[in-house]
């Protein structure tokens, strides 16, 4: 992949995107450096002393939590984001981890994983798609989700997943009055809990650096205040690098993401996965076992290009440069974007 160097404004920008399945080609990106001089990881403050126990997912200092909160399992959530029916979500701004995804006609899901915060419920909660084993596969926990087609459910039930469905009798389900169906499925995570009490904690999905201006992407990276995505017609998510609160803020098209509560997404790192489409039962799906493919990573205001790799629907999301050295994050959420990159297979 070819990245576009130009010197258009005085900041940094990211742009991304993608087209439909059956037209999918290589990602623009066009990026514009900021003058300013990348800041060295020699000239940063002194590291701070690492958590002497941290939340496996974010990283954060989990030294107050007790032990019966760090030994939970994870729970990963399907969610829709594709139109103004699915929006605002209910309780997505605790998700430590959150997957955004392309399905059919170039609509985007999202995989919310919660861990460190699990509330009393979230909604709305969609159907699965075949990929979606492969995703969550290395948190250890479950996938919460409405319902999918025969054919993805025996793949989903084939690749060793728990799988905790409506409409297949798991419990913990209910509708909300405030919403047509299907967007007023929510569900209570208390009830997901009782059903994968054999579910382990999840293991660490990223490396952590501490104090967060040492992490890759600030430390050896580009300046940059905006990233732009064009997932599809559908999806046009944009982040804002917010200097007050050390994170990006998540805007739809042109509006702020927040959630029913009034709060703004937010994340401490966006990283933005290219992934292979194809066809498989007349749908798309990510390919999400792959070996080197390139993607971004933001935090601190600054991005880097990585390559990823994950050799198996259970093993590690690997990120490291493109000299090869490994990845570090900034403590916090992190929102992956899942961007089509190449042509139908």
């Amino acid at each position: 992949m070819r990245r576009g160097l130009g010197a258009v404004v005085a900041v940094t920008a990211i742009v991304i995107a993608a087209c439909a399945p059956q037209e999918i080609t290589p990602a623009t990106v066009t990026v514009t450096p900021d003058p300013t001089p990348l800041r060295s990881a020699a000239a940063s403050p002194p590291p701070d002393p690492i958590p002497e126990v941290a939340w496996p997912l974010t990283g954060l200092d989990a030294s107050e939590a007790d032990a019966a909160a760090l030994a939970k399992p994870s729970i990963a959530i399907k969610i829709p984001n594709d139109t103004a029916h699915s929006r605002p979500q209910k309780n997505l701004e605790y998700a430590d981890i959150v997957f955004e995804q392309y399905v059919e006609g170039g609509v985007p899901r999202l995989v919310a994983v919660f861990h460190s915060n699990q509330p009393e419920e979230v909604g709305p909660v969609r159907s699965m798609r075949e990929m979606d084993p492969n995703i969550v596969g290395s948190f250890g926990g479950p996938l919460v989700f409405s319902g999918a087609n025969p054919y993805v459910m025996r793949v989903a039930r084939n690749s060793g997943q728990l799988l905790i469905a409506e409409d297949v009798g798991s419990k913990g389900f209910f509708r909300t009055k405030d919403r047509r169906a299907p967007y007023n499925l929510h569900v209570r995570l208390a009830d997901v809990l009782e059903q994968a009490a054999d579910s382990p904690a999840p293991a660490p999905q990223f490396s952590y650096a501490y104090p967060a201006e040492l992490a890759t992407a600030p430390s050896q990276g580009t300046a940059s205040t905006h990233i732009s995505l064009r997932l599809s017609g559908h999806g046009e998510p944009k982040w804002d690098w917010d200097e007050a609160s050390q994170t990006w803020l998540r805007s739809e098209f042109s509006d702020p993401h927040m959630t029913v509560d009034g709060n703004r997404i937010s994340a401490a790192n966006v990283v933005v996965l290219f992934v292979r489409i194809n066809m498989s039962n007349g749908l798309p799906v990510s390919q999400m076992i792959v070996e080197n493919s390139p993607g971004y990573v933001a935090s601190g205001g600054h991005y880097i290009p990585i390559l990823w790799t994950k050799t198996e629907r259970t093993g590690a999301y690997i990120l490291t440069t493109e000299a090869g050295e490994p990845v570090t994050l900034a403590p916090g959420q992190t929102w992956i974007e899942l961007i089509p990159n190449a042509g139908i297979a």
